[in-house]
């Protein structure tokens, strides 16, 4: 909030509930459309928005050291994204999910050429994978194949698909948080 400055202190409980509120009031939209920008879902945007806020509530003890409570607000929504698309890949269900509702949305024209900015983006990075490493990532991101299907496939181990495929996703979004 603007007007959080190094020497913030509250005196009652009173005036941190009035901050916290003017808080959740002056960012609660924005963290809500970055948290929905990723998750393509209602439900989950707000949970994570949630999340977001509740871990706001409890460093009040330190909101004077905050500068931005915009740029803080935003690493934490980012940093419960990640832990969202970590969740997600490992859970298939989820992520079938995940992909339906990305499916039944409306895309305007602007969504479109977004989406196929970040499409390409990906692919590049993908590209520069090792070749086993990016040949697992496509199997199972690109053709839905399961662990043991991939495994079958190239002629080894479940457990080395399963070690590839959490490298390339860690290596993607360490690439994808610095572009």
């Amino acid at each position: 909030m603007n007007g959080v400055t190094d020497t913030y202190c509250l005196h009652s409980d009173k005036e941190l509930e009035n901050e916290f509120e003017s808080l959740f009031k002056t960012h609660n939209q924005s963290v809500y459309l970055l948290a929905l920008k990723v998750t393509k879902s209602h439900q989950q945007a707000c949970d994570i928005m949630q999340d977001v806020f509740v871990k706001l509530w409890e460093m009040h003890p330190q909101w004077g050291e905050i500068r931005n409570f915009e740029a803080w607000l935003h690493r934490v929504t980012r940093n419960r994204l990640i832990d969202f698309l970590r969740k997600t890949a490992a859970d298939h269900r989820l992520q079938d999910k995940l992909w339906n509702s990305m499916e039944q949305q409306d895309y305007s024209a602007d969504s479109a050429l977004d989406l196929k900015d970040s499409t390409a983006k990906l692919q590049l990075i993908v590209d520069k994978l090792p070749p086993q490493r990016r040949l697992v990532y496509q199997l199972s991101r690109d053709k839905g194949l399961s662990y043991t299907e991939i495994a079958d496939e190239l002629s080894i181990s479940r457990h080395t698909v399963k070690n590839q495929l959490s490298h390339a996703l860690r290596f993607l979004q360490k690439k994808l948080s610095l572009e």
